[in-house]
């Protein structure tokens, strides 16, 4: 099925036409509330790894590849800004353009879910143009205890040199911080485009008047998801103090750690692994 903006020849090829694999049977479980557990080199997940393997014996996982490396980077281009809201709707309750659905899991090397990742979203409007002014369709968020995130968008426009494309900064907690785009498949301009890479097409299909996409992201890091997952910050920043976890931060916060103070670029909730020196996406020095 072409997709409203795609060539009649660039249909997407659907996931689950791409046979059976260890990232798909997690995803599967994940969608059902249960969790698949192999023995001898086969799938498990962390919630019951961690349970079971002290006591069974069972070997690490393999690492988490149906075919594809870890997410590969790409450019960030020159229409990023941090203090982004946080929110899954970029629209705002409606806007022009066809609506589109983007949801997905984010993976460590090990195929388990990564909890509390932070993914910041932005991309340009139906017409093309990015709001430098404002934060229209432009926010971030943190995945689920099951790694898991959706986002709620409109189909980017094209304008020149580029095909249509989202922007995304994706960083496990206190682990190096990944700066990539989004792709859609059957574009006429994926060909001509510098920076497109199909290692970063989304899976896409027509859904009523609009579309959906599905993209899961595979970290280089081990999925460790934490018991507790960020929480929404306050709307109003605290005051100035030493860093601390558990601590809901607001854009613009000022803290102290080991002697050195930073400013708060994004809002959230701090955990251990998130100090301001491992979170240059969170933090910059003040």
């Amino acid at each position: 099925m072409s997709t409203p903006h795609h060539d009649a020849d660039g249909t997407a090829v659907p996931e689950e036409s791409r046979g059976i694999s260890r990232k798909n049977l997690i995803k599967a479980a994940l969608l059902a509330g249960t969790v698949p557990l192999v023995t001898g080199g086969g799938v498990a997940l962390a919630r019951d790894r961690a349970a079971s393997a002290p006591a069974r014996g069972l070997s690490a996982t393999p690492a988490c590849q149906d075919g594809d490396e870890p997410t590969v980077p790409n450019i960030e281009g020159p229409y990023f800004k941090p203090d982004s809201p946080l929110r899954t709707d970029l629209t705002g309750g409606g806007m022009p353009g066809t609506p589109l659905a983007l949801s997905g899991y984010v993976f460590g090397r090990d195929c388990r879910p990564v909890a509390g990742a932070l993914l910041d979203f932005w991309q340009a409007d139906d017409s093309g143009a990015y709001d430098m002014n404002g934060f229209t369709l432009r926010g971030h968020q943190f995945s689920t205890p099951l790694g898991a995130f959706t986002l709620t968008t409109v189909v980017p426009g094209l304008y020149p040199g580029r095909t249509r494309h989202i922007h995304v900064k994706v960083q496990a907690p206190g682990q190096p911080l990944l700066t990539t785009q989004l792709y859609f498949p059957g574009e006429p301009r994926n060909s001509t485009d510098a920076y497109y890479d199909p290692r970063l097409e989304m899976t896409v299909r027509a859904a009523g008047s609009g579309e959906q996409a599905t993209f899961d992201f595979v970290l280089d890091v081990d999925g460790t998801p934490p018991s507790t997952p960020p929480s929404t910050p306050p709307t109003t920043p605290p005051g100035s103090g030493t860093w601390a976890p558990g601590t809901a931060y607001a854009a613009g916060a000022v803290v102290t750690y080991n002697g050195v103070t930073y400013r708060c670029v994004q809002a959230h909730t701090s955990m251990a692994g998130w100090e301001p020196p491992n979170v240059p996406a969170l933090w910059q020095p003040a």
